[in-house]
């Protein structure tokens, strides 16, 4: 009895070793695709198992920096200071095109709202502090807007989503701009803070009047309206698979793939969408965890493709995920010295 369970022991010690672990961290916004990612890789490649934490984007580079996780998630690109730092070359990896939505909670407003740049920009500034201030009845005549109070709610954590929607702002208000500006984070004038997409919807949910920024699902998932925006045309837009992509139809593909879809120009375009990005080492310390992860990163730019839609993201043009693939393939791995 002894020797079989050893020999038990010694079979599962041989399948625990024989499996990989990769850990990451970073943006709440493509959480609910990755962690889906994550495990449908992992049912077909049972010896890999990614675990992913959705602490924010500020964490997921923080992180990544300090080697503490194999790879990183974020919402913004690093810029250029942050890559300095690193003194290592790094790839970023974009994964998929989403949305930032304007979502509100007024349960007796049957109509969808529309918002404009200028709008959203003076809530979030404290200017406009009713839901039935004129700027907004202007835009919205037939909604029978309530003489209710605003109530904003942003992040309160280092958000890639933060950056997309502040960027958004300062890119359509002046006023937004000088005051305060864009970042992962910023010193927001008025509001209540949420951590992750999660604590927004969730603080959203149970505060009727309110009006704050998430990725679309965190919106759907919490019965939370959303918002049409106009763009940069004139044109009041939806966030939807189509809209999204339309953001980065006519964008050029940059070499290291940082680019800003805000405000982006063309009827069809939504203008608060961006890509979110997985960051890896070009030079990873483990060939063999960095061969493993450049396989799941090809199956994600191909078959993984198939169901974001589902997920109220957009597939990678076919322009960009060519290119993106061109580059995992010639050089992305994980972080040396990470200690997974």
């Amino acid at each position: 009895m002894k020797t079989w369970i050893a020999f038990c022991c010694l079979l599962l010690a041989g399948n625990l070793s024989a499996s990989t672990l990769i850990n990451g961290a970073g943006a709440t916004f493509p959480f609910p695709l990755y962690s889906k990612w994550f495990s449908d890789y992992n049912k077909s490649h049972p010896d890999v198992q990614i675990n992913y934490q959705s602490i924010g984007s500020g964490g997921g580079i923080r992180q990544f920096g300090q080697r503490t996780v194999d790879f990183g998630a974020s919402d913004a690109p690093m810029t250029d200071a942050q890559l300095a730092d690193l003194k290592e070359p790094v790839l970023h990896v974009p994964t998929v095109l989403g949305a930032v939505v304007a979502s509100y909670n007024l349960p007796e407003v049957k109509e969808r709202l529309v918002l404009s740049g200028e709008v959203l920009a003076d809530i979030f500034l404290g200017k406009i502090t009713k839901w039935n201030d004129p700027a907004l009845v202007a835009l919205n005549p037939k909604a029978g807007l309530p003489e209710k109070p605003i109530l904003v709610v942003h992040r309160s954590d280092g958000s890639g989503t933060t950056n997309i929607f502040t960027e958004y702002l300062s890119k359509v208000s002046p006023g937004w701009k000088s005051k305060t500006g864009t970042g992962t984070a910023v010193k927001w004038p008025v509001g209540l803070g949420g951590k992750g997409n999660e604590g927004v919807a969730g603080l959203m949910k149970q505060t009727p009047g309110s009006i704050g920024y998430l990725e679309m699902i965190y919106a759907m998932k919490g019965g939370l309206s959303v918002a049409a925006v106009k763009n940069k045309s004139g044109a009041a837009v939806f966030p939807d698979t189509a809209s999204i992509t339309a953001a980065a139809s006519g964008v050029a593909v940059p070499a290291d793939f940082r680019v800003s879809l805000t405000d982006a120009p063309g009827k069809a375009a939504y203008p608060i969408s961006g890509f979110t990005y997985i960051l890896v080492w070009k030079k990873p310390s483990d060939a063999a965890k960095g061969k493993q992860f450049t396989e799941f990163l090809n199956w994600a730019l191909t078959e993984g493709q198939g169901g974001v839609a589902a997920l109220h993201y957009a597939p990678l043009p076919k322009n960009w995920s060519s290119a993106v693939l061109k580059a995992v393939n010639a050089g992305a791995g994980t972080a040396p010295n990470s200690g997974t």
